[in-house]
């Protein structure tokens, strides 16, 4: 029994890092492309970097695997160059090196209006994507990731390992990473708010729902992966900060995704998918 949970948590384990390997990317582009960052809240993007260095300081504390520090070293360049588009592309207006811009709801200031190129068209103008096609696209992604998690398994699985037996679930609960891994979860947690409040007042424009679809799926199968590992009372005690700051962060993303659909469809705007060329 104890073999067959360690085998669902290594590939759950796996599916969840493919997802946050990849979880920046669409943002990224999207911000590249609009030349533009003020989709996102930097308020969000300065308290995700923090939950993000609490990660890596308990995951150096908590003396884990390299791969997992390096991880964590990547979500904490990921989310800087997030805060370097959107300070760059502001820079750029201020000093006139751009030409075209948008305009993005509910934002009145010359600084923090979108910049389009394509997009800064008649909005009759543009291919309007069906629901079929969106959720096509996103579920061949979903599925390429989830693809992509358990190929890592298999091939960690093909490498030499000496040690042939199944470690048994740390339980010991130091209070130093508890506080670390609380405080990345509030992080967590909290970055999410501002996200919200400001998609009010953008209707999600310049925001890439990519972003949260794979941040779903990576936290729902990092959770699953800490709970198939071991249901022990003591051990889920110590991976409570882990398991509250990644299945809570869960609901407020889906109420992200939700404002993506009220204002891409029953709103009628256009501008809230992340889009691939034709």
């Amino acid at each position: 029994m104890l073999v067959e949970g360690n085998a669902a948590s290594s590939v759950l384990g796996w599916i969840s890092i493919a997802c946050w390997i990849v979880v920046y990317s669409p943002q990224i582009i999207e911000n590249y492309q609009l030349e533009s960052g003020e989709g996102l809240s930097l308020l969000f993007i300065y308290v995700w970097l923090l939950g993000d260095v609490c990660n890596l300081i308990g995951a150096v504390m908590a003396r884990l695997l390299p791969t997992v520090i390096i991880l964590g070293v990547y979500y904490t360049v990921c989310d800087t160059v997030l805060l370097c588009q959107v300070y760059y592309y502001r820079w750029k207006r201020q000093t006139g090196r751009h030409v075209v811009s948008a305009h993005i709801p509910g934002e009145v200031s010359e600084e923090t209006c979108l910049i389009a190129d394509s997009r800064s068209a008649d909005p009759s103008e543009r291919p309007e994507p069906s629901i079929t096609r969106i959720f096509v696209r996103y579920l061949a992604a979903v599925s390429f990731i989830s693809a992509a998690g358990v190929a890592a398994y298999c091939i960690s699985n093909w490498l030499p390992n000496d040690d042939t037996s199944p470690a048994l679930p740390d339980t010991k609960l130091d209070w130093d990473i508890q506080v670390i891994g609380w405080t990345s979860a509030t992080a967590y947690l909290g970055a999410r708010l501002p996200q919200i409040a400001k998609n009010f007042k953008t209707r999600c424009e310049g925001l890439a729902p990519g972003l949260f679809v794979f941040s779903i799926l990576g936290n729902t199968t990092y959770a699953l992966s800490i709970i198939a590992a071991s249901r022990d009372a003591d051990y889920l005690i110590r991976n409570a900060s882990w398991l509250a700051g990644s299945g809570l962060t869960i609901f407020l993303d889906i109420i992200v995704l939700s404002q993506f659909f009220y204002y891409g469809f029953v709103s009628g705007q256009q501008g809230w998918i992340d889009r691939v060329p034709a």
